[in-house]
């Protein structure tokens, strides 16, 4: 069976990450460009100010995200971009670059949720892991404990939110 290679961009806050996955499981390369430095100055994120550094940032993440896992574009058989939740003008940088790409070289987009996005990482760290299976995730304000009883078939048993 042939391997499925996809890459994931996330840009829902203050950092651009780009990473080439084989097979939902194993990780080919993983490129972080944060931006924490910029917006210690202002104790917190700065909306605007995010955005633009993904703008100035995605094409040289996905760029060293490809070259790190050894392969071409033209290899990739999908392009996931995280749509939400997240700060807006951070999300639409990475997912107007996911379509950009996407149309480029002719490969289908897959969006996905930034909090299942959290929870499904759980599979590449722990490969053996097959639901049924409970888990908590906790990003920005959002606190949920979650069931999960098929592949990427998520239930929120309770949330909070800030």
């Amino acid at each position: 069976m042939k391997d499925i290679l996809t890459l994931g961009i996330e840009s829902s806050c203050d950092e651009t990450s780009v990473a080439v996955v084989k097979n939902g499981r194993e990780v080919l390369s993983n490129i972080i460009d944060t931006q924490i430095p910029i917006h210690e100055k202002y104790g917190g994120v700065v909306p605007e100010i995010a955005s633009r550094n993904h703008i100035e940032a995605i094409s040289r993440v996905t760029k060293k995200a490809i070259k790190d896992a050894k392969i071409k574009f033209e290899d990739i058989d999908a392009i996931t971009p995280t749509y939400g939740p997240g700060l807006v003008g951070a999300l639409l940088v990475g997912v107007s670059y996911a379509k950009a790409l996407s149309f480029a070289i002719n490969k289908p987009l897959v969006g996905v949720n930034h909090l299942q996005g959290h929870i499904a990482a759980n599979y590449i760290t722990y490969k053996e892991l097959k639901p049924e299976f409970l888990c908590m995730m906790m990003s920005g304000g959002n606190t949920r404990n979650n069931t999960c009883k098929r592949l990427y078939n998520l239930r929120s048993l309770r949330q909070n939110k800030r």
